[in-house]
């Protein structure tokens, strides 16, 4: 047998599982919508959480107790996070492609204006900018519980993960109650379409993002982490500082130059 610094995987079914819940997620969206009830939705969003626990268990059990994120396998982990983190890029650059395509030449159908005629757009000096500290802030706190892992000092680490995914959690909250009051909808024409998609899809990746930090501030309490081993936390810093970036993106076109 050939020895090589890869670390080939054993055979899995939470692949299978993932994609049997992604699949059913998208049948019991569609039954929900439709009134047909949230029985499928639910199961697929249980099918989901139990692939999810089970998968990242193995793989937290491969590289803290097994020994199998080697240098090469760690290399080839950044490069997979680096790539993912690009194709959000481009996710989000569609959005703002539909937003700069409708706003900077309005049609007569929405009053060849921007805002659309009789749209109020929301005061970007309120909420949002409020938004904008929070995470701003919390871009602070996780590069703080960041660096403080790579001095070894693991109590500093804890607290500053704490206050990040408080922050996030914060950030949430304000823009559920951006979102009610919100005196447009959805259906509010291409403005009210281009504004709750965006956000929405950022607001997503938000939750996304405190779940990811949440189970790093739970492994990092369990000593999952030391100063010269953790990329686990490092691709959640990645991914924040992504959210961070599109927030400043979003916040200075939608909020800003388009209201």
């Amino acid at each position: 047998m050939i020895r090589q610094p890869f670390h080939l995987v054993e055979y899995s079914p939470w692949p299978l599982t993932s994609s049997l819940g992604a699949f059913t997620l998208a049948i019991g969206l569609a039954s929900w919508f439709h009134g047909y009830g949230m029985t499928c939705f639910l199961i697929a969003i249980l099918l989901i959480i139990m692939s999810m626990y089970q998968w990242w268990r193995d793989v937290v059990r491969e590289g803290t107790y097994m020994g199998h994120h080697t240098g090469p396998v760690s290399g080839g982990l950044r490069w997979g996070m680096i790539l993912f983190i690009t194709s959000e890029v481009m996710f989000f650059f569609a959005f703002f492609w539909a937003f700069f395509h409708s706003s900077l030449a309005p049609t007569p159908e929405i009053g060849c204006s921007w805002p659309p005629t009789g749209i109020s757009p929301l005061n970007p000096f309120s909420v949002p900018l409020l938004n904008t500290a929070v995470l701003l802030a919390s871009g602070v706190t996780v590069t703080w519980a960041h660096h403080s892992l790579m001095s070894g000092e693991r109590m500093n680490a804890i607290q500053a993960l704490t206050l990040t995914v408080m922050l996030g959690a914060y950030f949430t909250i304000l823009q559920a109650g951006e979102y009610v009051a919100a005196p447009f909808t959805i259906a509010d024409s291409v403005y009210g379409t281009t504004f709750f998609v965006a956000t929405g899809f950022h607001g997503l990746h938000v939750l996304i993002g405190s779940s990811f930090l949440l189970i790093c501030l739970l492994r990092t309490l369990m000593h999952h982490f030391s100063d010269g081993h953790h990329f686990g936390f490092e691709a959640a810093t990645w991914y924040w500082h992504f959210v961070d970036v599109v927030w400043i993106c979003l916040y200075l076109c939608i909020y800003w130059w388009g209201s």
